[in-house]
């Protein structure tokens, strides 16, 4: 691929990309970096901005990753722009993009996977079975073939970053257990909607109506910090809130523990994950908000 350019170094193989960190390290640089699926937005040139600010070598890595996609999800339809993600990563402070194919991520054929036991089978994990493993065997992938200091995620993909946070700490490959996982707030819309690379699915009344899931969330919080400390209160508003749009389909409403992502009783706990996933038309939305339960 020509490289249009030119303060970005392309690298297409795991080779490559180890000659420019030896090279780097070798001049006493760290290493950050951002892993995407591509079809960049300002919320991962905000992680970008954010990891130039601390590195000097920041690497973008843009990989659709087909082994976190089910067999009726939207591999194949998932909206990829590599120039328009160049110049992001580039404007961002991205030094160097790791584009590699799916043959070079997964040589032998995607004979084994990582799985973190826990905190993938509810949430995300109960609708879609195979998707951590997917995430887990990519991230180390991708790990052992970026070698960062520093690997920075976006909070809206919240049961994500949890499991690359345990993937991270039972690790025993020493790429993945060294690298350190920082985790930004959710860029929003004027409006609240989560920014996403899905949202280029959504249509004008889809798009009006997808804000009714951040009114949602925002509701819960407010009820939360007056001082409700009922989970089925709170997962009851949102619910009603959300049902206010008649098309949207509501795959869960909950408020769980932030770490643990469970909750086995009706009191909340004092770290609250507010999530929420519904599909308006063929898009499935997720986000989420985190809050803390006055006590007293």
């Amino acid at each position: 691929m020509k490289n249009e350019h030119p303060l970005v170094v392309v690298c297409a193989t795991i080779t490559e990309m180890h000659a420019q960190i030896a090279q780097a390290r070798s001049t006493g640089k760290s290493v950050g970096c951002v892993p995407t699926m591509g079809y960049l937005h300002e919320g991962h040139a905000s992680l970008i901005r954010v990891a130039a600010q601390n590195h000097p070598f920041v690497v973008v890595s843009i990989f659709v990753n087909p082994t976190q996609f089910g067999p009726s999800e939207d591999f194949e339809r998932y909206p990829r722009d590599l120039e328009r993600d160049m110049q992001i990563a580039s404007e961002a402070g991205a030094t160097h993009v790791f584009l590699p194919s799916v043959q070079e991520m997964y040589p032998d054929e995607v004979r084994s996977t990582i799985h973190i036991d826990g905190i993938t089978d509810v949430l995300e994990g109960a609708s879609r079975p195979t998707h951590f493993d997917g995430v887990a065997t990519v991230v180390a992938r991708l790990f052992q073939a970026m070698l960062p200091d520093e690997a920075y995620f976006g909070q809206k993909d919240l049961q994500q970053t949890l499991v690359i946070r345990k993937l991270v700490a039972t690790s025993t490959d020493d790429a993945v257990r060294s690298t350190k996982v920082t985790v930004l707030p959710t860029v929003r819309e004027e409006d609240g909607l989560a920014k996403s690379s899905r949202n280029v699915y959504l249509n004008d009344v889809d798009r009006r109506d997808a804000t009714a899931i951040y009114d949602a969330l925002c509701s819960a919080r407010d009820q939360i910090v007056a001082g409700c400390s009922s989970r089925a209160t709170i997962e009851l508003l949102m619910k009603v809130m959300l049902q206010r749009v008649d098309r949207l389909e509501i795959d869960y409403a909950v408020a769980v523990e932030a770490e643990s992502l469970r909750l086995d009783s009706d009191t909340l706990p004092a770290h609250v994950a507010l999530c929420i996933a519904a599909r308006l038309g063929g898009t499935r939305l997720i986000d989420n908000m985190l809050v803390e339960r006055p006590t007293t």
